[in-house]
């Protein structure tokens, strides 16, 4: 009789045990690289400018990075006292599993900073659905969530100190008459884009214009002056491209609203920012290097950074030195019915910004994962462009630069000194940014504090 009684207590322990099986696939870095594909779609469907979606980008990205960095306290340090402003994050309580609290907190502010809630709650949903499929114990989701809007009004609270809102409030830009001052370009004729970002917070920058690039170019349009022949330059190319500069200049458009106009009728097209094109290279790089859930985060956070700074860097440039654009002028002296390959965007040429946020994200990337990481660009398959091949992220920080010029958009003054400036931000902010303890293999030692 104690024999079968000591049975059934074995069979009743066993069977109140909990299948801790699901605590091994929420650390699949997929989960992770799934919500933040997620955003970007949100991004283009809200269609949000090329600054403001760095911003987008980032936040939610610390906000999941510093929950992160508490599953891996020997291998990662958190970014307080390393991004401007940002605080000590509350640290996790008991019973919540730090990877379901990161991927919460990811769409907890992401959903924050978007106009579409729907389509983010839609995606929470399908997201919960799949937590529940793995079996993670009501409690410990509730633990988690409840910790990850925690984490969430944290960031959200000194997101909101970053002088966006504010900015929101400023006048639009004034069009001055001189030739030599950027003006509005066709078909729309749409007001500058953010022409007070440089008031925005920088993240690892000491200020906008750290780095300041040399003053452009001379106006002068005087034949054989240095700033006619550049214009010149652009203005032939139009003529003499060959297929493999049109392929470039379309495959790093990343514009992301071009109308088209037929007689009255418009329609647009929707694309990913240049910064989400960087994004998705992100993506493409932790999946081939088979980085895990921690190192996934951390290059996600190092590559939102860099855009992030960059283009507030990039800005500064823009709207101090008010470069018109080449078809402005194009169209004003030389050719009143010339066309660019691609749709001028909205903002003073100088400098270049796919030049300078391009280099700067190549430069974290190349820190991350080395100077020969030959890679396969998918990333615009989606919007109907093919695959394009690297020998490493400077080579295609290279070609999205010099896609400039192709589109007929840019002198070639504004990509070599965007060039310039996007490496020496991201220089700047590999050797400040630390989030890396030491160089040992990935020791997790914390995927939930119920443990």
């Amino acid at each position: 009789m104690k024999r079968i009684l000591i049975f059934i207590g074995l069979i009743l322990n066993l069977s109140c045990e909990e299948d801790t099986s699901y605590i091994a696939q929420l650390e699949k870095p997929s989960l992770f690289q799934e919500s933040v594909q997620n955003l970007s779609d949100i991004i283009v469907y809200d269609i949000f400018s090329p600054p403001v979606a760095s911003r987008i980008y980032m936040y939610p990205t610390i906000a999941a990075y510093e929950i992160m960095a508490q599953a891996y306290p020997q291998n990662y340090k958190s970014l307080a006292g390393q991004l401007k402003d940002l605080e000590n994050t509350p640290l996790a309580t008991q019973g919540v599993n730090l990877h379901l609290a990161a991927l919460y907190t990811y769409n907890l502010v992401g959903k924050a900073l978007i106009f579409s809630e729907d389509k983010m709650e839609s995606f929470q949903e399908k997201q919960e659905m799949y937590f529940r499929t793995l079996g993670v114990p009501r409690r410990v989701k509730k633990a988690s969530l409840k910790y990850a809007k925690r984490v969430a009004d944290h960031i959200l609270k000194w997101a909101n100190k970053d002088m966006y809102n504010q900015t929101r409030t400023y006048p639009k830009y004034t069009i001055l008459e001189d030739d030599r001052y950027w003006k509005p370009t066709p078909p729309d004729y749409m007001d500058g884009i953010e022409p007070h970002w440089n008031k925005i917070r920088t993240l690892v920058l000491d200020s906008a214009n750290q780095y300041q690039p040399k003053a452009p170019l001379e106006f002068d349009l005087t034949k054989g002056s240095p700033f006619q022949q550049q214009l010149q330059e652009v203005y032939e190319i139009r003529n003499k491209i060959t297929d493999e500069q049109v392929d470039i200049a379309k495959f790093w458009d990343c514009n992301p609203f071009v109308t088209h106009h037929k007689g009255h009728a418009m329609f647009a097209t929707k694309k990913i920012t240049p910064g989400g094109h960087w994004i998705g290279i992100t993506a493409i790089a932790t999946r081939q290097a088979k980085s895990d859930f921690a190192e996934t985060i951390n290059a996600y956070t190092h590559v939102s950074v860099a855009l992030f700074d960059a283009f507030i860097s990039c800005w500064d440039e823009k709207w101090n030195t008010l470069v018109v654009r080449p078809e402005t002028l194009i169209n004003q002296f030389y050719d009143e019915e010339w066309l660019p390959l691609l749709q001028t965007p909205p903002f003073p040429e100088y400098t270049s910004g796919h030049s300078v946020i391009s280099r700067a994200s190549a430069v974290v990337l190349t820190e991350l994962y080395g100077d020969d990481f030959a890679f396969d660009d998918t990333t615009e398959v989606a919007y109907g462009l093919p695959v394009r091949s690297f020998k490493s992220f400077i080579h295609a920080s290279e070609e999205a630069a010099i896609s400039r010029l192709y589109g007929g958009i840019h002198y070639m003054m504004a990509i070599e000194e965007g060039v310039n400036q996007g490496q020496k931000v991201g220089e700047y902010i590999v050797s400040q940014l630390k989030t890396k303890k030491n160089n040992t293999k990935l020791a997790l030692t914390n995927t939930s504090t119920d443990e």
